[in-house]
């Protein structure tokens, strides 16, 4: 630690938990205007986000990675369905399970969203370079619980290797 730099303290850490509600409200501020135009809320954002880097994922998977009840996903599951934005197909090697893609609407949906945060992403690695970026990527996963951590880096894997093969 440089000399000029006083360890943490608890008012450090609670300027940190400012900073994390006041970064996720800003940095979801533009897909919730798009998803308003839709009639959708940050769920359907959620379910078309992993749907996007998963394709093929299984509904209890992707109940697995929401952490919600069947129930809450199933709604908006069905809205998403009906509107076009997801298909559902039946597993090739088991029938019981059901897999869930974008269609072409729903991957445009998608796009939309994740634009103006990749722009917000853009311009933070303009402003401070890769190396405190990469930093920074390090401190979201240490906030991850450690039992979920491995399961995240391989989601996250997977759906760079998803989006490698478009």
């Amino acid at each position: 630690m440089s000399k000029d730099l006083k360890p943490p303290s608890s008012d450090d850490f609670h300027d940190a938990i400012e900073l994390m509600f006041f970064a996720y409200r800003d940095f979801i501020a533009d897909p919730d205007v798009i998803l308003a135009a839709h009639d959708f809320g940050r769920a359907h954002h959620r379910v078309l986000h992993f749907v996007a880097g998963n394709p093929g994922i299984s509904i209890a998977d992707l109940l697995e990675i929401l952490r919600v009840t069947k129930q809450s996903l199933a709604r908006v599951l069905r809205e998403l369905i009906d509107a076009h934005y997801i298909e559902q197909r039946i597993g090739a090697s088991d029938r019981r399970k059901r897999l869930l893609f974008l269609t072409p609407k729903g991957n445009a949906l998608h796009e939309k969203l994740i634009a103006p945060q990749e722009a917000r992403f853009e311009a933070v690695l303009a402003a401070i370079g890769p190396e405190v970026f990469a930093q920074w990527k390090k401190t979201m996963r240490l906030m991850i619980n450690r039992q979920d951590r491995e399961n995240v880096d391989n989601l996250i894997a997977s759906s760079r290797a998803a989006r490698e093969t478009e």
